[in-house]
């Protein structure tokens, strides 16, 4: 009994090379949102934790909503503390400390980067945001349709997903603005583009450039300026709120629909990394630095599909163990983590405990 409970602690408890690896999980996230036209919800979807993130997300809204509804009524903290013990903290609290890690580390050195090289870097981007695209295009076609059964992609599914790249095309091809930094703006805008880590396709740093915020946002961060990442924190704050629950639902309850539209969306949004561009978004034809340009996308797609590859990899070997220690609910949590949308979503996300 005792060597059963211990095995069973030891596969509840990540051990510490997994929180390493979701403070790695966070940083990449993280140095996505730094970068305009890389979509942190994309980076998120590719390294196995979008589902995570958002049932836990999911789960601190609900309880923020609790415990404002129940405490003036005298009913205490109890339903909303039971939503927030819910949330999968021991991989919720590495991510974030890995991602706010990376914003602070990376915005000052990516800014400079995509001024100095912007060919380079796009291109770096597009190679990385193009392989991201077989990650909701895989997904969706092993999604289950409505009827509970299992399809390749059909061709309504393949009308839509065009309708929404092209709706992500003109999105992204708008030029850039600019509008006075004043407090309702701000917050406005960081509820807009706090919806790219919900979103993946979209870009949170290229929605702020597109308002004319960007590099006030990144000087911010760069000259701790609390006062403004305060408002921009709070607009964060509503934005989540507002949109995760409706992320939540479409995937719970529109899983393969839903996956179908984000397919559209990320390739859509590859039109804001395409290298050659001038400083209205128009689109340039390759110049003499094809050569290089060229080397670096196809770096950006190496790196996402090795770590696609190990990611595959690993949710093998964790299902395969699970199998051999005939425990359900071990094999249920390694297919999450490894791979969202493995199989239907749980109604609360609550597979961790």
């Amino acid at each position: 009994m005792g060597e059963t409970q211990r095995h069973r602690a030891s596969k509840s408890t990540p051990s510490w090379p997994a929180h390493g690896l979701n403070v790695v999980r966070g940083a990449l996230i993280g140095t996505a949102e730094t970068v305009p036209g890389v979509s942190g919800g994309t980076v998120a979807l590719v390294v196995g934790v979008y589902d995570t993130a958002i049932g836990s997300a999911s789960r601190l809204v609900t309880g923020a909503r609790l415990a404002l509804a129940d405490l003036p009524r005298g009913r205490g903290l109890s339903r909303a503390a039971h939503e927030v013990r819910q949330v999968q903290w021991r991989v919720i609290v590495p991510l974030l400390l890995g991602m706010f890690a990376a914003l602070l580390l990376m915005a000052g050195l990516v800014e400079g980067w995509v001024e100095e090289q912007p060919v380079h870097s796009r291109a770096l981007f597009f190679g990385l945001v193009l392989a991201s695209l077989w990650v909701p295009f895989s997904l969706a076609s092993r999604a289950p349709l409505p009827n509970g059964a299992s399809s390749p992609w059909r061709p309504g599914e393949a009308v839509i997903a065009l309708v929404s790249a092209a709706a992500a095309f003109v999105i992204v091809s708008l030029p850039p603005g600019e509008v006075e930094a004043t407090p309702l703006v701000v917050v406005a805008a960081a509820a807009v583009a706090v919806s790219a880590l919900v979103l993946p396709g979209l870009s949170g740093s290229f929605l702020l450039l597109t308002f004319g915020l960007y590099e006030r946002t990144l000087s911010a961060v760069n000259d701790r300026d609390f006062g403004y990442l305060g408002l921009f924190a709070l607009g964060a704050a509503l934005g989540l709120a507002s949109f995760v629950k409706l992320m939540q639902w479409l995937l719970e309850n529109r899983q393969r629909i839903t996956l179908v539209v984000l397919t559209g969306v990320v390739a859509g949004c590859l039109r804001a990394l395409w290298p050659w561009q001038d400083e209205d978004r128009a689109l340039l034809a390759p110049g003499d630095d094809l050569g290089a340009a060229v080397g670096f996308a196809a770096l950006g797609f190496a790196v996402v599909a090795a770590f696609a590859v190990a990611e595959h990899i690993t949710k093998n070997r964790r299902e395969a163990a699970a199998r051999a220690a005939g425990g359900d609910a071990a094999d249920g949590l390694g297919r999450t983590a490894a791979q969202p949308y493995a199989a239907s979503l749980p109604p609360h996300h609550g597979t961790e405990r």
